[in-house]
């Protein structure tokens, strides 16, 4: 399961012309000619049967990201993830691809270093993007932009060809920059963190300048439509101490520190005069929109409350702002989170997403109004699904929005006047899309069980119809090496009578009539779902299990989203009973159908995933073998150790000093002594989510219990495994764990079992000592 492969040394010119072939074909002709065509190679002989994918296969699938498209629409870039184990990284270059298809062009080369944020001019002639190619010592130790986590200077390209030039050349880093709507001029954001300030560079002129020179470090900036201003945010004040005392190693954390506002402010492109636009103590700007008119800007203003969860969003509240008058409106006034509003291009409408009726965890609506001013209409009226990450379309008549749809993910719209919404895509995968009203289409990934995730571009006629898409990417023509396992929805009935979906994947080789060990995979949330997207993540990597003879089952149980409003919001208050319920009927229906062997059963979960684990480990001993990730144990604990409430409020009823015995009731730990089942413990160092504190309570009680165990921390991890490293530990450490209990397989892994699976030079010796299980 480990070794590595080497090529087929025959057919590497056969492949070349695949790979070509492959990008210039549309995707409904896709399957049946790699079919035929791999097929051919291998009767021939030109090229290796496929063969089974391993953990380093998993975590060696290339990345795509950033795509955006020219506004002359002639141009598409974007970018590659390529992990480097040496490092425990993945760097980005750029690549480039004609909008009407072709293979794409690599603009950028540093194997070592990234590229990132790119940014076509108006006219497609020239590449902009970030980089920290030429970084000095010790400059990645800046803080980077706001939610950013790299820092580089700006390049500039052409893209008929040439060497990229520096634009960039200041103290500190970029943190953002934007192209002006006519593509002359690039406005950015540098300097060092404490005194970030606005540059512009003209494509035209003799170098950069320097345009602001404002008091408080600057957050984020966008161009006005005519190019003749630019607005920005910027914190009230800053205080020189606290970032002084942290640079002295004082670097004590704070809890709930005080939220210094944070405001909207505007300066002319050419007298560089300044101009406050908001201005108040009781809220702080965070994301911004300025309309494509120039009319209208509108934003999502957060509590400077220092003691309400800023990850609740509770009370963080939607404005517009009219430009030419200053007149600020706060549009909503509640305690649910809505999105940023956004103004349709003829600049009369605005559209936001809210839940519906404004009420907790209710299913996602659009909300529309006049933006001079009027009554708000929620649509899609008679429709179960979410709505998520609205577009305006180019001529102000609907919108686009992207919505889970059971196993899969697809492309919607819904006409403004009327309500009425269609479906656009029918690809029984996973669409994401992002309409561009510049050029009247939409940038589109799509992936499959079969196909790991591609860019294409289609107009809004095209994007029905998978065959007319153009192909912009091809992140990973390895794909074609791998034998993969065969995926089946899977449809039964609760306890209760719910209809509940999933999906199998069947080993490879499957037999029909011949029974296999199952792993019961259990997605986190629980407010998520599992769909038809292409497995390679270390989370569940189904197709390492698919070779190593198992058949795996991912059961969308009762608090998944996909499925409706009542589906998801059903477990409040009973919080564990019908998801148990779904996921054990389940397990007997994959039973019933002759694939799952019922003595050989193992579960695994992270996050969500890992409270229904416990929760199964406490209530049932059919499992011979279970892998808890970030699980809880004890809400009760958890509450006031979690960096999020609202969820638990709506799921439990309120907090546990309201509702103690329910808290109480719900936590695996109250039922741990029916505990039978070997289990393995993984959890982040860091992880503020579901803190290492619920983990170990598991171990501890396992151990006194007597009950068979392992447990390992990821150091300084949080949430979820970011090192690469780690995650390859994870993959092995928990396939190991069935191996050893579902197969009887003696022992459990050996550290020399990963070290001779990674690419040479992969782990620095002193890197080994670094994970380390706690055996007791």
């Amino acid at each position: 399961m480990l070794a590595r492969n080497k090529p087929h040394r025959n057919g590497s010119m056969l492949k070349s012309l695949a790979r070509l072939i492959f990008m210039r074909l549309p995707p409904a002709l896709l399957s049946p000619f790699i079919g035929r065509l791999g097929l051919i190679l291998c009767t021939w002989g030109l090229v290796a049967a496929p063969r089974p994918m391993t953990f380093l296969d998993v975590l060696q699938f290339r990345t795509i990201g950033a795509g955006t498209l020219s506004r002359s629409g002639n141009f598409f870039a974007y970018t590659i993830g390529t992990l480097d184990w040496k490092t425990g990284k993945r760097f980005t270059d750029i690549y480039i691809t004609a909008a009407g298809g072709g293979p794409p062009r690599q603009m950028t080369f540093t194997p070592d270093k990234d590229e990132w944020a790119p940014a076509l001019s108006a006219d497609g002639q020239w590449l902009a993007f970030l980089s920290n190619r030429d970084a000095r010592p010790n400059a990645g130790t800046e803080t980077p932009a706001e939610g950013g986590s790299r820092a580089g200077q700006l390049y500039l390209m052409p893209i008929a060809g040439g060497e990229s030039r520096k634009i960039s050349d200041g103290p500190g880093t970029v943190a953002a920059f934007a192209w002006s709507r006519d593509g002359r001029r690039i406005a950015y954001l540098a300097g060092k963190p404490e005194n970030r300030q606005i540059y512009v560079y003209d494509l035209a002129g003799a170098g950069p300048r320097v345009l602001t020179k404002h008091s408080t470090s600057i957050a984020s900036l966008e161009w006005a439509p005519d190019g003749s201003r630019l607005y920005f945010r910027a914190p009230d004040t800053q205080d020189a101490d606290d970032r002084k005392r942290v640079e002295m190693k004082f670097d004590v954390r704070i809890v709930n520190p005080p939220v210094i506002p944070v405001h909207l402010w505007e300066i002319h492109a050419g007298s560089r005069t300044e101009k406050r636009l908001t201005s108040a103590d009781k809220f702080t700007v965070a994301e911004f929109h300025v309309s494509q008119d120039g009319r209208w800007i509108t934003f999502t203003g957060n509590t400077c409350d220092r003691f309400i969860d800023a990850l609740d969003r509770r009370d963080s509240e939607p404005y517009l702002l009219e430009t030419a008058t200053g007149k600020l409106e706060r549009l909503m006034d509640n305690n649910v989170a809505e999105s940023t509003p956004i103004v349709s291009p003829d600049g009369r409408w605005i559209a936001l997403t809210a839940p519906e009726d404004f009420t907790y965890f209710r299913r996602s609506r659009l909300y529309l109004r006049p933006a001079a001013g009027g009554d708000w209409r929620m649509c899609p009226k008679d429709w179960d699904g979410d709505v998520e990450n609205p577009a305006w379309s180019a001529d102000s008549g609907s919108l686009y929005f992207t919505a889970g749809n059971g196993v899969a993910h697809e492309l919607f719209g819904v006409d403004a006047e009327s309500g009425a919404i269609r479906q656009i895509t029918k690809r029984n995968g996973v669409v994401a899309a992002q309409y561009d009203p510049d050029t009247n289409g939409f940038v589109l990934s799509f992936q499959d069980p079969s196909h790991p995730a591609d860019y294409f571009l289609a107009s809004p006629a095209e994007a029905g119809q998978p065959g007319r898409w153009r192909r912009m990417s091809d992140a990973n023509p390895q794909t074609a090496d791998f034998a993969l396992g065969e995926y089946e929805t899977v449809r039964w009935k609760s306890a209760d009578g719910t209809a509940v979906e999933g999906i199998l994947v069947k080993p490879l080789g499957y037999e029909a009539g011949q029974r296999y060990p199952l792993i019961v995979q259990l997605h986190g949330g629980p407010a998520g779902a599992y769909v038809r997207s292409f497995a390679a993540s270390y989370g569940t990597y189904v197709h390492v299990f698919a070779a190593g003879g198992y058949a795996v089952f991912q059961p969308n149980y009762r608090g998944s989203t996909n499925y409706g409003e009542k589906f998801r919001m059903e477990i409040s208050g009973d919080y564990f009973r019908p998801g148990f319920d779904d996921i054990m009927t389940g397990v007997d229906e994959v039973i019933r159908r002759g694939v799952a062997d019922p003595d050989k059963l193992g579960m695994m979960g992270w996050s969500a995933g890992g409270h229904w684990s416990n929760w199964t480990l406490t209530h049932t001993d059919r499992f011979k073998a279970i892998s808890s990730g970030a699980g809880a144990m004890n809400w009760i604990s958890m509450y006031a150790q979690t960096d999020v409430h609202a969820n638990r409020e709506f799921y439990f009823q309120g907090t546990p000093y309201e509702n103690w015995d329910h808290y109480l009731d719900i936590s695996p730990i109250k039922y741990i002594k029916n505990a039978k089942t070997p289990t393995l413990i993984q959890v982040g160092g860091d992880d503020q989510r579901v803190p290492r504190a619920q983990s170990e309570e598991l171990h501890m009680a396992l151990k006194k219990l007597g009950v068979p165990t392992e447990f390992i921390v990821y150091p300084k991890m949080p949430h979820g495994i970011t090192e690469p490293r780690y995650q390859m530990v994870k993959m092995v450490a928990e396939y190991n764990w069935f191996e050893k209990w579902i197969k009887g397989k003696p022992g459990w892994f050996e550290w020399k079992e990963i070290l001779r699976t990674l690419p040479a030079g992969a782990i620095p010796e002193e890197k080994t000592d670094d994970i380390l299980p706690r055996q007791d």
